[in-house]
């Protein structure tokens, strides 16, 4: 594993941070337990030492903030079967190769075996892959949240206007609200069985996702606070930034004021991109979704309006997803809600690497495993 960080080597604006970091001690005088809900803050917490300096009563949890590891078993392996139909093409991001299906097959497999699957960085690329074979039904598979939605459905109304008739979307989407909100009406540990039972209970406040709120905004969360009474911050990706917004957390904290706070100003508005939710919306409309460690959450999903059915891949091919148990031995999905931390699963840094993944928080670069693994504490 690697070593950890030096705090004088890789923090930028160390003097600020280590005054952030000394008034986090000051506050941290009882048990504090916080969440982050996006992968890049996770990489971040790790890489830049963080999550190693923090005081012993906070205890940091990652949450499904990885958009790879919250898809579900279900949804990869409906993706692996249709990479190996005739007059298939399937387009997805790179990380999503080597995502293992329950019965341990891949796209990367599927593609080793001979099956066509190309990694694109962008959705609009499919349009392309898809004009070059016409003979071909061009799949993406669209997965990931608010952030990367829009673009999904910017393409289809492109696909549209050119009129292309061979592309299509498994469309994945998750919605980050709903999901928070099934974290904190979720039964304590205690009741959800013997395998939690070495988490503690209860999330006090969450690090919200800086990519997702660009687009989101800040008032689809109030209902953390206005509801929950939990507070919540918008964080952005340098080290003084999850500082600030960790000591923003505790201030109020301790104050008995939650509210929901924006500490990533230079790129997250109150309204956030309107624009982009008016595409969504386009295109889109909101359905039951299933998450790895969450279950089925409702309207927590994207699904296409019946005016874009052309595009949505699960009726125009007639699939549907399959019946799946979970990859033997992973805990995956209990790492991404909160009821262990990533060395606690049995399989972590001995069958299960970042070389050799057995689960999807290990394969992706956003994933809470990868970065205990790659810079643990």
């Amino acid at each position: 594993m690697g070593n950890i960080p030096d705090l004088k080597r890789t923090l930028s604006n160390p003097e600020l941070c280590g005054r952030l970091l000394e008034r986090l001690h000051k506050l941290a005088d009882r048990p504090f337990r916080f969440m982050e809900v996006c992968g890049t803050h996770t990489v971040a917490l790790f890489r830049s030492g963080i999550a190693s300096l923090l005081p012993r009563n906070i205890t940091h949890l990652s949450g499904p903030g990885c958009p790879v590891c919250v898809t579900h078993d279900s949804e990869i392996a409906l993706a692996v079967g249709l990479a190996g139909r005739e007059n298939i093409h399937i387009a997805t991001f790179g990380d999503l190769m080597r995502v293992p299906a329950p019965d341990g097959e891949s796209l990367k497999k599927a593609k080793a075996a001979g099956a066509r699957v190309d990694i694109v960085y962008s959705p609009l690329e499919c349009l392309e892959l898809a004009a070059a074979d016409p003979g071909s039904e061009l799949v993406f598979l669209g997965v990931g949240f608010e952030t990367t939605s829009p673009a999904v459905g910017a393409t289809v109304l492109e696909a549209e206007r050119r009129g292309l008739k061979n592309f299509s979307v498994l469309c994945f989407h998750k919605l980050v609200p709903p999901a928070l909100r099934t974290l904190l009406t979720a039964p304590p540990p205690a009741e959800r069985g013997a395998e939690s039972r070495n988490a503690e209970q209860g999330i006090d406040g969450f690090l919200l996702p800086g990519h997702v709120s660009t687009i989101l905004g800040l008032d689809a969360y109030n209902f953390i606070a206005e509801e929950y009474d939990r507070p919540a911050v918008v964080a952005g990706f340098e080290p003084a930034d999850l500082l600030q917004a960790l000591v923003e957390l505790l201030e109020m904290k301790k104050m008995g004021k939650p509210s929901v706070k924006n500490e990533y100003i230079r790129a997250v508005q109150r309204n956030g991109n309107p624009r982009a939710r008016a595409v969504l919306n386009q295109v889109f409309t909101t359905c039951n979704a299933r998450w790895r460690g969450l279950g089925e959450i409702a309207a927590s999903g994207l699904c296409f309006r019946d005016e874009f059915a052309g595009y949505d891949a699960m009726r125009k091919l007639g699939l549907s997803l399959p019946d799946t148990r979970p990859i033997p031995g992973c805990m995956c999905g209990e790492a991404l809600s909160g009821l262990i931390r990533p060395p606690q699963c049995p399989l972590f840094g001995k069958v299960c690497t970042p070389q050799n993944p057995v689960g999807p928080c290990m394969v992706s670069t956003e994933g809470s495993c990868a970065a205990y693994y790659n810079y643990g504490i």
